[in-house]
């Protein structure tokens, strides 16, 4: 088959009315963002990060995260995760996580295998670290035998889809560094975060005394790219070096950088983030009435988790796309994003409200 009977197979098979609920990723490209990456395509800049769009970036990240904070705009979150990491740990360093954290579970591996760096990971309730659960695990600073320390990191919103307060962000960071320790923070959803919460991001960061956060951009409304934010500079070693030795460094980055300032100049960050949660609220309302379907964790952000007949779940998959959080109990995860519509809502609750109720003819 020719190259361009290929694409032409592909575009047929792609319907643009479809919507699944399996990840905000699965969504295209806000229009506004598409519009900036078209405007920043004209003549050439200087690469690497020294365009006029990363330095204008520098001056919103500087207003959304402090005066003193940094932007190192990457490829993807893992690499963001990674970077942000390496930066602020040795070689003997550990990384205090829950066990449902991203960069424990869904990234192969990559902090410890590309950051060299040992994650301690550790059971929650409901995702969410408190200093309590840490405390559990800091300790052995001067036992040259275990992994030292030296960072704890925190997904905001959690991989369940819960979400941390100003106030609990603050309660880890007093903790942490009170010992010695730097906070991270996983930000894939942290404009989902602060739209659920009605507070800026920087009161869930610098205010509340994060150090270092990987920022999203792709669960936004972006194409691709994410940005580590370096809220204290004092803390992270040789960024740029660490940026370019875990292959992260983007050449031409002005089409990273473009999107974020597009995501942040005017608010664009909160109203798709605002949307995506409004439709989990939605969703969430849809099924809590339905027999045989039950929310398993508050739904905070832009994600449903809910448990039902496995049966139901798999017949519902054959029209949606979703995955599975836990696959022995039947708890599914349904996220929505800045493009999800009422009526793509409305028709996923009317599915699944049909396929469980097979169950108990």
């Amino acid at each position: 088959m020719k190259a361009s009977e290929t694409r032409t197979a592909a575009r047929q098979r792609h319907n643009p009315l479809d919507r699944f609920f399996a990840s905000d990723n699965y969504a295209g490209v806000h229009p506004e963002v598409l519009a900036a990456i078209e405007m920043a395509n004209g003549g050439h800049q200087i690469a690497y990060g020294r365009d006029d769009y990363t330095r204008c970036l520098q001056d919103l990240i500087r207003q959304h995260f402090g005066e003193r904070a940094e932007a190192y705009p990457v490829y993807s979150g893992t690499g963001a995760n990674v970077v942000s990491l390496q930066a602020v740990t040795d070689r003997w360093g550990a990384v205090i996580c829950a066990d449902t954290a991203h960069i424990n579970a869904d990234e192969c591996g990559a902090p410890e295998r590309v950051g060299g760096i040992k994650l301690v990971s550790m059971p929650t309730p409901d995702g969410k670290l408190t200093p309590e659960l840490i405390d559990r695990e800091a300790w052995g600073w001067h036992d040259m035998h275990r992994a030292t320390p030296q960072a704890v990191s925190i997904t905001q919103a959690t991989e369940l889809g819960t979400i941390y307060t100003a106030d609990e962000i603050r309660a880890i960071a007093d903790y942490v560094h009170a010992r010695g320790m730097v906070l991270h923070v996983d930000g894939a959803q942290l404009a989902n975060a602060a739209a659920s919460l009605g507070v800026s991001l920087r009161e869930l960061t610098a205010d509340a005394g994060v150090d270092v956060l990987s920022f999203g951009g792709s669960k936004s409304g972006g194409l691709f790219g994410e940005a580590v934010v370096v809220i204290n500079p004092d803390i992270a070693r040789s960024m740029r070096h660490i940026v370019k030795q875990t292959t992260q460094l983007v050449s031409k980055m002005r089409f990273v950088s473009v999107q974020m300032e597009a995501l942040l100049a005017d608010g664009l960050w909160l109203r798709n983030a605002r949307h995506a949660n409004s439709m989990a609220q939605r969703l969430a309302r849809g099924v809590e009435s339905i027999e045989g379907v039950d929310i398993v964790y508050p739904v905070q952000a832009n994600g449903v988790f809910a448990r039902l007949p496995r049966e139901a779940a798999e017949r519902l998959q054959e029209r949606y796309h979703f995955y599975f959080r836990d696959e022995q109990p039947g708890v599914v995860r349904w996220m929505c994003s800045f493009d999800t519509t009422p009526e793509d809502v409305d028709g996923f609750v009317s599915a699944i409200e049909h396929e469980v109720g097979k169950g108990s003819a």
